[in-house]
């Protein structure tokens, strides 16, 4: 069943004090990440969080590459320990119904991180921090940011209100270095008149919980599949959770999944569910537990993931759209490269912009990758099936992707063959070189 989130919740009400090397802005996986490494490095950290821990979060898919950043952390062993489906694959299905053979991950890298999980992000995240408080973050999880505090040009601390015996509290925290891990509130992204909405990528998504749904056997069992709708007007994901429940979500251009002529939640999944006979079969004799929920997936970058003094990661630098589960994983990469870099900067005592976005050129080349992937699956009448048919040597390519190994500068060459399918992107290339 879905996980208890409310009755778990607890506090982090470390006592705060004035000065730190580092604030982090947000408790999820990036901020969770920056803050563990580098307090593991010696640094002083706080992270400043607003919501309790356990919370329900969407995006329970991790993709193999998730692998290096947490054992960085030190949580592989934990995340074996736990009842999390193993995913060794991902799979589509055509708007025609038509499946695909499995993208069997080890194929591509017989390496064991080629087997990842699906997980409850709620115990997950709770995972995460935890991590961080045991390797000497400073967490407070009752804490509202109000602003980034200046000098000049210059992030040097926030103004921030804490709960206290007597109330709120509104107190001053300096920091030689602001890191901003809000999501996709991009808090210090939106202030600073950074953010760069992607126009062809406005999407909506409803989604909800189901137990007893038809599951693939063995190895396939928790695998991903991605569905797509007649015309490509909507794609499914079906993601497989612990004790028999499945998260199945349907995510389309927002004009078209909330047009106003299906009002409730329900009946905009169903009106998809009856367009999808290959997900209709998988949910037949499910049960649907809890309510269904909605969300706003609008794609989107910063122009610049640092300043003098400040960092952004993970979604409050830039959001991509869900079809292939890269959320998490970009949550924690850019937590690890800022944290190699912030910790670099603070060694040499260069603040400066350059010093702490040193990482961003090579993290927005992988970040490319994902959107590009992105823009192929939506194009009406593309077909990667086709394209693998006359292209067969981009397989491993493709499957390098979808694994999330977008680092490596030759993993884009299959997009020089793919034409008109791939529109310029909204932010110049030369903002973010």
């Amino acid at each position: 069943m879905i996980p208890d989130v409310e009755s778990n919740r607890s506090e982090f009400c470390s006592a705060i004090e004035s000065d730190y090397d580092v604030a982090v802005i947000g408790g999820g996986p990036a901020g969770a990440t920056v803050g563990a490494l580098l307090a593991e490095q010696g640094h002083r950290v706080v992270i400043l969080e607003r919501s309790l821990f356990p919370r329900f979060h969407v995006g329970e898919s991790l993709i193999p590459e998730t692998y290096w950043p947490l054992k960085r952390l030190g949580l592989l062993d934990r995340l074996r320990e736990t009842a999390f489906p193993k995913k060794f694959s991902v799979q589509f299905v055509a708007e025609n119904g038509q499946e695909s053979a499995p993208f069997y991950f080890d194929e591509h890298n017989s390496h064991e991180s080629s087997q990842t999980w699906q997980v409850w992000r709620a115990d997950f995240d709770r995972m995460l921090i935890d991590n961080a408080v045991e390797k000497g973050a400073v967490v407070r999880t009752d804490a509202q940011v109000l602003d980034v505090l200046f000098s000049e040009e210059t992030a040097v601390g926030l103004r921030v209100r804490l709960d206290s015996d007597s109330g709120k509290q509104d107190t001053e925290i300096r920091s030689k270095v602001v890191i901003d891990a809000t999501g996709q509130s991009a808090f210090l992204a939106n202030r600073l008149g950074l953010k760069q909405p992607d126009s062809r990528l406005k999407k909506g998504t409803v989604w909800g919980y189901f137990q007893g749904a038809l599951r693939d056997p063995g190895k396939d069992e928790g695998a991903t599949i991605i569905l797509q709708t007649e015309g490509k007007k909507s794609w499914f994901w079906y993601i497989p959770l612990p004790e028999d429940v499945v998260s199945v979500g349907c995510t389309g251009s927002m004009p078209y999944m909330f047009d106003g002529v299906c009002k409730s939640p329900e009946s905009i999944f169903q009106r998809e569910l009856d367009r999808c006979p290959a997900m209709q079969r998988r949910l037949e004799n499910a049960t649907r537990v809890g309510s269904y929920y909605t969300t706003k997936d609008f794609s989107y970058r910063a122009s610049q993931a640092a300043g003098d003094g400040w960092v952004l990661i993970g979604d409050a630098f830039g959001f991509i759209d869900p079809v292939y589960s890269s959320g998490v994983f970009l949550a924690l990469k850019s937590g690890e490269l800022a944290a190699d870099a912030v910790h670099a900067a603070l060694e040499k005592n260069d603040l400066t912009a350059e010093a702490l976005g040193s990482w961003q050129k090579d993290y927005v080349h992988g970040l490319e990758m994902f959107r590009k992937l992105v823009y192929a699956f939506y194009t009406p009448g593309f077909s990667f099936g086709t394209f693998l048919r006359d292209y067969p040597q981009f397989r491993d390519h493709l499957v390098a992707i979808l694994i999330g190994d977008v680092f490596r500068p030759e993993v884009g060459e299959m997009f020089d063959k793919m034409g008109e399918v791939l529109p310029p992107p909204d932010v110049p290339a030369e903002s973010v070189s």
